[in-house]
């Protein structure tokens, strides 16, 4: 089932008579903006009380990967323009809007646009990206449409944000958090819109019809405790049930801890989808997850460590996957594991950062990767990441990932990546 241009069309003109926002937060939180009724006499009425973005997000990356002779230089901008309208006389009804598109300007010395170079994930395409309408009130939320959708840190279900065009999810979903301190939504999916321009084999395609429920619960137990409960059913693919702790506290001395812990079962898929890539499959693909990880700040410093592990499935063919998540931003930045090994993958990493208003944020993070099962060393990694704003509404990042090969039995060849980045929003 695909929302057709036709559809579109009527939620593009919804949109001109529909009010209230309400925007999916990272956390997993649904938050109606407040809004007040209004009266509008025509179109001028109607446009002057949207609320209108803007994004420019200029990027320059560099792939130089072993056994590749030639580097990639890819210098893409992604633009993004979309508009929220205020409610219309019906208290909590919403409409939102979002166009995407990103270019390259000729600068295509990189795969898949040009063949014979390192992958960089970023095609020429233009697309919607949000078209959808909701309604908000009395601690009550209903969307459908298209969305993009972050829940928790993005492990599991994400919207790949680092990628010019990102992923996002034609949906149902409704959520409830009038309980003092408890966030309930549920969800189905019946389109998944990738960051991929073309058909790449696999997953890896601009969109995929899929039969899929996400369930999210959150309870905060104390100010330092919240406690996520989830079950991502996927169909066709597996299901993902799991718990996750997460929190925080201030010691006497002024260091602040974060700390959490998580743990996921990967079961075969209770769902199924008769169409492409998945034409009914029930793979067999129990598996476990868990990762753990404590922080501490102080004085605009911070180190932390962090454990993580996608288990082997027992087959010696699947592994513990989640390929709806932002994967960027787990196993490191070079991107070396965005599927996982069939033997699994145990991450132990370690970060030190410094954060001041007036010089920035600067972040390195070493990652050492080795097989769940047997004993497979996968190498290790640096990653180092700079931001600053650099003027009103304008954000520049330099970044930086070196992927240094473990056995030479693996597939994972040495990799350097580096970006620079700015990027504007009204």
């Amino acid at each position: 089932m695909k929302i057709t241009k036709m559809s579109y069309a009527a939620i593009v003109a919804m949109s001109m008579m529909m009010g209230a926002t309400v925007t999916v937060q990272a956390g997993g939180e649904i938050e109606p903006a407040p809004v007040a009724p209004v009266e509008a006499d025509g179109l001028s009425d109607i446009l002057s009380n949207g609320k209108y973005s803007l994004e420019i997000r200029p990027r320059y990356e560099y792939v130089d990967q072993e056994g590749i002779s030639d580097q990639a230089n890819a210098f893409t901008v992604r633009t993004a323009i979309g508009a929220k309208f205020d409610a219309l006389g019906i208290d909590g009804l919403a409409a939102e809007i979002e166009m995407m598109d990103v270019r390259n300007f000729g600068a295509d010395n990189y795969a898949p646009e040009t063949a014979g170079y390192p992958v960089v994930a970023d095609g020429e395409q233009t697309r919607v990206t949000q078209a959808n309408v909701s309604y908000a009130k009395d601690g009550f939320v209903g969307i459908v449409g298209r969305k993009g959708v972050n829940l928790d840190n993005q492990r599991f279900i994400g919207t790949v944000g680092w990628r010019q065009m990102p992923q996002t999810y034609d949906l149902a979903l409704v959520g409830y958090n009038g309980i003092e301190n408890l966030d309930l939504k549920a969800a189905y999916v019946w389109q998944v819109n990738r960051i991929f321009d073309r058909d790449l084999g696999g997953l890896k395609v601009p969109d995929f019809e899929t039969n899929s429920v996400l369930l999210h619960a959150a309870y905060k137990v104390a100010p330092e405790l919240t406690i996520t409960a989830y079950d991502y059913m996927i169909a066709s693919f597996a299901d993902h049930i799991g718990i996750r702790a997460t929190g925080g506290t201030t010691l006497d001395n002024g260091v602040k801890l974060d700390y959490m812990a998580e743990y996921a079962k990967q079961n075969d898929p209770s769902l199924t989808e008769s169409s492409a890539p998945f034409n009914d499959a029930e793979p067999a693909q129990d598996a476990d997850y868990y990762r753990v990880g404590l922080s501490g700040s102080h004085y605009g410093y911070t180190v932390g460590a962090c454990y993580e592990v996608l288990g082997e499935a027992g087959s010696g063919t699947n592994s513990f996957n989640t390929p709806l998540a932002t994967l960027h931003a787990m196993n490191g930045w070079a991107d070396m594991f965005l599927s996982t090994p069939t033997d699994g993958l145990k991450d132990l990493s370690v970060k030190v950062g410094y954060a001041d208003k007036k010089l920035g944020k600067l972040l390195g993070v070493y990652h050492k990767f080795d097989s769940d099962a047997g004993s497979v060393d996968y190498g290790s990694e640096f990653d180092v990441v700079y931001t600053k704003n650099v003027m009103k509404n304008v954000n520049m990042m330099l970044k930086g990932a070196i992927y240094s090969q473990g056995d030479t039995a693996t597939p994972y060849a040495d990799t350097t990546k580096y970006w620079v980045m700015f990027d504007y929003k009204l």
